[in-house]
């Protein structure tokens, strides 16, 4: 047999390329179209910056020969990966494509999956799932099965180690939810991202309950009622935009410090308005981001988890530059007091900010933890501990903010100077006590009041009393676990300046394998 020429060859690897790049053909990439969802191509192609993605594996070939599969071509297994830069910087990601084989995963899959999770552990930048996807190949039996494991796998070894960021734009079930769940922030759009461990048809058929996909397992039930999603977008063009925004505040990996950028506006400018944004009345609701975007540069807060646990808000802005973790009470929503889903949702943003060397502020405003047996029974305790836990594990700068209510063992949540808080600072309207005056006044002085010829007037000049002599910043700054009582105009150049003495912030905790947080 002759040797073939150069160009023999060059026009065999390009007919191959071609086949790879038709992924399932035009016929299935019109009707992942006419579904609202974007090729897996096109959606690489939104995350990475233009031209910089390398595609590898390209030429992968499933090798299963069971239910007659050697005649079902598969290009590229129905999974495409590779890397390239994102904001400039390194990232992997890879993305499910569901016109071939509907994008079910097997053994050879998983294999370029695995080898993506492993380069990018190697290499410390982060990685990028998009899932899109009907589960297991169920041809491959097992195999599919230790695909799976072996990923998830990965996705705990790399946690905290490199971000990883798994996106939902077509349907996860069954054992496919788990590697997001693994992952820092899940991404889902809206209509076409559904999510769930057993499908309607499966509940209907063993319980009897009728729920439609959307409401099962769809962005909003996921960002609102579970928690699972972090972001929910209205299209997958915002999705992505979204994602690129995300990954600019971080750093590769948790070698890094986040990159910094030009600081947004003047680091010594103060703002008056600051001064009337927040009443002074305890019980007055008004809204905790209008407070972050006044004092962030730029007024630009990326808020993670918007719609879940509503009563706490979090989120990444920046400070002259410097990427920071934000944690804050939302007086608007159950007056900001603390609950099941807020504890689980303020931990687990700190230990993800402490693991990537992201300095954290927290904005403090809270009355307490929310009362009642619903939430005793859900096991408040156990969940309020995550952020006792999640705050004194935290290494990174801590610097604290009470700008109102900070009452108890909420006090203590909200990074108190005992949780290791390296500067707290208060407004002058701070009221820091072990609970409220109210409660303090009907406990302290309930033989003089019950006792008075008018005990409504006798209640409220000793809840006066109490305010005046317990209820403010001073008790707490006599005891020096508050460093500074500030102006709120000065807020922002007092929180640039104290994040800039925090910056080579060292401390050294016990050598242990890892703590045991009360999960």
């Amino acid at each position: 047999m002759p040797h073939r020429t150069i160009e023999e060859l060059i026009a065999q690897l390009e007919e191959k390329r071609r086949a790879v790049l038709a992924g399932g053909g035009t016929e299935r990439i019109r009707k992942q179209h006419e579904s609202g969802k974007l090729s897996a191509r096109e959606r690489l192609e939104r995350l990475f910056d233009p031209g910089t993605f390398v595609e590898l594996d390209m030429f992968v070939e499933h090798r299963c020969t069971n239910f007659e599969m050697e005649k079902t071509a598969a290009p590229g297994d129905g999974v495409i990966t590779g890397f390239g830069q994102v904001n400039g910087r390194l990232a992997y990601a890879f993305a499910q494509d569901f016109t071939v084989v509907g994008g079910s995963l097997g053994e050879m899959h998983a294999q370029k999956i695995v080898k993506l999770q492993d380069l990018a552990m190697k290499m410390g930048a982060p990685i990028v799932g998009i899932n899109d996807s009907g589960g297991a190949r169920i041809q491959e039996g097992v195999d599919s099965l230790y695909g799976y494991g072996s990923i998830f796998y990965r996705n705990t070894l790399a946690s905290g180690v490199i971000p990883q960021i798994s996106v939902l734009v077509g349907p996860s079930a069954g054992g496919a939810v788990y590697s997001p769940a693994l992952t820092d922030f899940v991404f889902m759009a809206k209509g076409i991202a559904k999510m769930f461990i057993t499908g309607p048809d499966v509940i209907k058929a063993a319980i009897g309950e009728e729920i439609s996909a959307e409401e099962l397992g769809g962005a909003m039930a996921h960002s609102q009622r579970s928690g699972n999603a972090h972001f929910a977008c209205d299209t997958e063009e915002e999705l992505f935009a979204t994602l690129r925004t995300l990954l600019s505040f971080l750093p590769q990996n948790n070698l890094e410090d986040p990159p910094r950028t030009e600081a947004g506006g003047d680091p010594r400018r103060t703002d008056e308005l600051l001064t009337g944004l927040v009443p002074t009345i305890p019980s007055k609701p008004y809204e905790m981001r209008d407070l972050i975007v006044r004092v962030v540069d730029g007024g630009d807060f990326l808020e993670v988890h918007r719609h879940f646990a509503q009563n706490i808000v979090v989120g990444f802005a920046r400070l002259n530059g410097q990427s920071i973790g934000i944690v804050a009470n939302q007086p608007r929503v159950m007056a900001g007091c603390l609950d099941i889903n807020a504890s689980d949702k303020a931990a687990r943003f700190v230990r993800f900010c402490d693991a990537f060397n992201i300095p954290l502020l927290t904005l403090v405003d809270v009355p307490g933890y929310l009362p009642g047996s619903d939430q005793e029974f859900g096991g408040i305790i156990r969940h309020g501990a995550k952020m006792l836990f999640a705050y004194s594990e935290a290494t990174v700068p801590k610097v604290t903010l009470i700008v109102r209510k900070s009452y108890g063992g909420a006090y203590l949540a909200m990074c108190a100077r005992h949780l290791g808080a390296d500067v707290v600072i208060a407004w002058p309207q701070a009221e820091i006590a072990v609970m409220g005056p109210e409660g303090a006044a009907n406990i302290i002085f309930r033989k003089e009041i019950k006792e008075a010829e008018d005990p409504e007037a006798k209640r409220r000049e000793k809840i006066d009393e109490y305010r005046q002599n317990f209820s403010n910043p001073y008790q707490a700054a006599k005891r020096g676990f508050v460093d500074l009582v500030i102006q709120p105009k000065d807020t922002r150049p007092t929180l640039i300046t104290a994040f800039a003495m925090t910056a080579t912030k060292r401390e050294q905790r016990p050598r242990k394998k890892h703590g045991n947080i009360p999960l």
